[in-house]
């Protein structure tokens, strides 16, 4: 009995221990905030309420929803909530609205990176402390000084200007690390950087490029890109046919040892498709740079432009792009732009690329005249963007063709649909420009059609909404323009809320229509043809202050397509037609809504006349000549007809 007794009470003794300890543990242990039922806990609402009922619209290519902060937008739009006499109380739908508008799915940025910070006379932390070593000591083109080929080489370089667009001759005998001559402004060189850059891969895209420019590219970016960041450098052959492209190339590149890698496309993709083709190539760095395959990046050109990116992953940047002459190999800054020479990638309403000077709105948001500011497009050839965030934006449009129009498209999206685009004044990136002479390389099965034209009207009917009208008043030969299915593009944009055109040019792009202004509708469009002959006017791609002529029509548009606004104006592009300074001869010029309202096109009586002088165009055929004269009705030089021209 006692022995029972004994074995009770230890029982007993044992289960309350036991059952202490839990309550012990209990009490020490925190309660996770996700668990608790106070009333009064943050971001919290009862079942069914908005923050149940709002989920996220549609994710991005590859990439999962990010929920939104709730309590910052409440707070930013607390006055929502609040009931206004006469009123409806709705402040909950509101408040939804406000959430579903500002919903963005775009990963998360993780990446910790302080600004740069400016030190005026204290050298930049990734400026070289000494100077870099010569390609060749006094070499040809060494410090981007002008190398001037004999008389003896100018067969030989016209050839190859035919063929590559460049003098490859006078290039061919330039070091492949030459150094080039620092352009930058003086305060780039104070600015420290936070040295936890994202990598990058580098992607340089060619087709039947000249040798020493393409490889000059490569060793420009291996010899001023700390090593540390440069993840890769793909290079993607376009279906290439050049010999020194094939088995020279891939022996070459070994020397690094895997760290530039070569993908050869199966055929012929054009530029735009095979930039997409290198993002998916390029799989080891965070950041991709895309440089066109005749370029020369410059000192301490790589801090600078991953910098803004490394901050804020929906940031894309593009550099201070530079000219290299050709011919001879120097470099200098790009022409135009305000006072340090400073400009934003803009557009005329054809479409065509244009560089309008930094407004005094950019100026006033930076501290620093060297800071990035912001620019509504990019010319397209040279730019960082993160690798994940160009996936997330679908990457190009893959409906548009070899090349053209791409360069707005990225740009939009990237505005419309809650990024930003910056240009870089600390890094800069030369660039050889075609030369006069070149024949191309269009791939066969698109000689004789317009590529470009069709990428254009893809472009403006997925992002310009209303203001496309714009588009086809100046392009109007491409009004009937096949363009091909465009339900998925408009299906992205509606279904992750990019934001209107209207925003877009009230937000960012304010400044074109003052640089270009909107043009009014047309009265007439298409080749100015000689009544009853098969003469056109040409503008023979003069530009502002250049004449006018007459020549056989080709039913081609392009240099022979003209348009007669309201306005009384007779345009190609952004060029109108006007009187020369001889008072006779018919020139182009940049249009000035105010100066260049001065011709009538009497369509019944085929003539049109020069409304500030009274007198009549007039041409003569022998002469190729355009101009001005007293009318005459007996002169059948001085009847014209208006064809329209289709785009194909």
């Amino acid at each position: 009995m006692r022995l029972r007794v004994g074995f009770i009470l230890r029982s007993v003794i044992v289960i309350a221990t036991f059952l202490g300890l839990v309550v012990l543990w209990s009490s020490l242990s925190p309660i996770e905030p996700w668990k608790s039922n106070r009333p009064n806990a943050p971001n919290l609402l009862p079942k069914n309420d908005i923050a149940d009922q709002f989920k996220p619209v549609v994710p991005w290519p590859h990439v999962e929803g990010v929920e939104v902060d709730l309590d910052s937008i409440r707070q930013k739009n607390r006055g929502d909530d609040k009931l206004v006499p006469g009123k409806p109380a709705g402040g909950a739908q509101n408040q939804q609205n406000v959430i579903q508008k500002q919903y963005v799915t775009f990963k998360p940025h993780t990446n910790v990176y302080s600004a740069p910070v400016l030190r005026k006379g204290t050298l930049g932390n990734f400026e070289l402390k000494e100077p870099e070593p010569h390609g060749v000591q006094d070499g040809p083109g060494e410090g981007a000084k002008p190398f001037v080929l004999g008389a003896e080489y100018h067969e030989a370089a016209q050839a190859s200007i035919k063929e590559f667009g460049f003098n490859m001759v006078a290039s061919d005998m330039i070091s492949l690390d030459r150094t080039i001559s620092d352009i930058r402004h003086e305060e780039c060189k104070y600015w420290h950087y936070d040295d936890n850059l994202l990598t990058s891969s580098v992607i340089i895209v060619f087709h039947n490029e000249g040798w020493s420019t393409l490889m000059r590219t490569v060793h420009s970016v291996i010899k001023r890109t700390p090593r540390r960041y440069l993840a890769e450098i793909v290079m993607i052959d376009d279906f290439s046919n050049k010999v020194h492209l094939k088995e020279r190339l891939e022996e070459y590149i070994k020397q690094w040892n895997g760290l530039v890698k070569l993908h050869r496309n199966e055929k012929r993709e054009g530029l735009i498709q095979a930039r997409s083709i290198g993002a998916h190539v390029a799989t080891l760095g965070q950041v991709l740079i895309y440089l066109d395959a005749h370029c020369e990046v410059a000192a301490n050109w790589y801090a600078p432009l991953v910098a803004p990116i490394s901050k804020d992953r929906t940031v894309c940047t593009v550099p201070l792009i530079d000219y290299i002459d050709g011919s001879d190999y120097t470099i200098e800054p790009q022409q135009g732009g305000d006072e340090d020479g400073l400009a934003r990638g803009a557009w005329d309403w054809s479409l065509l690329w244009k560089r309008v000077p930094l407004s005094s709105r950019e100026k006033a948001k930076r501290k620093h005249k060297t800071e990035p500011y912001r620019s509504p497009a990019m010319a397209g050839g040279l730019f960082a963007i993160e690798r994940d965030f160009f996936f997330e934006l679908g990457l190009y449009d893959p409906g548009l063709q070899i090349w053209g129009g791409e360069n707005f498209e990225i740009s939009y999206k990237i505005w419309q649909c809650g990024g930003q685009l910056l240009f870089v004044p600390c890094s800069r990136v030369g660039h050889i420009y075609r030369l006069q002479g070149w024949q191309g390389n269009p791939p066969p099965a698109h000689v004789g059609s317009s590529p470009t034209l069709k990428n254009y009207v893809r472009v403006v009917e997925v992002w310009w909404d209303d203001y496309k009208d714009y588009f086809y008043a100046s392009r109007p030969e491409t009004l009937t323009l096949a363009y091909g299915d465009i339900s998925q593009l408009k299906k992205f944009r509606e279904e992750h809320r990019c934001k209107s055109f209207k925003w877009f040019m009230e937000e960012i792009a304010y400044d074109i229509p003052m640089n270009y202004p909107l043009p009014p509708k047309n009265v007439e469009w298409g080749e100015v043809r000689g009544y009853e002959t098969s003469y056109c006017i040409d503008s023979m791609g003069h530009t502002n202050g250049g004449n006018v002529e007459i020549g056989p029509c080709h039913r081609m548009g392009g240099n022979q397509l003209f348009r007669i606004n309201e306005a009384n104006q007779l345009m190609q592009y952004d060029q109108c037609l006007t009187k020369g300074p001889d008072g006779s001869a018919v020139i182009v010029t940049h249009c000035n809504m105010n100066e260049n309202t001065e011709w009538r096109y009497f369509k019944d009586l085929h003539r049109f006349t020069h409304i500030p002088t009274g007198r009549c165009l007039d041409r003569s055929d022998i002469l190729h000549k355009v101009f001005i004269a007293d009318c005459d009705t007996s002169k059948s030089t001085q009847k014209w007809e208006m064809n329209n021209i289709v785009a194909v």
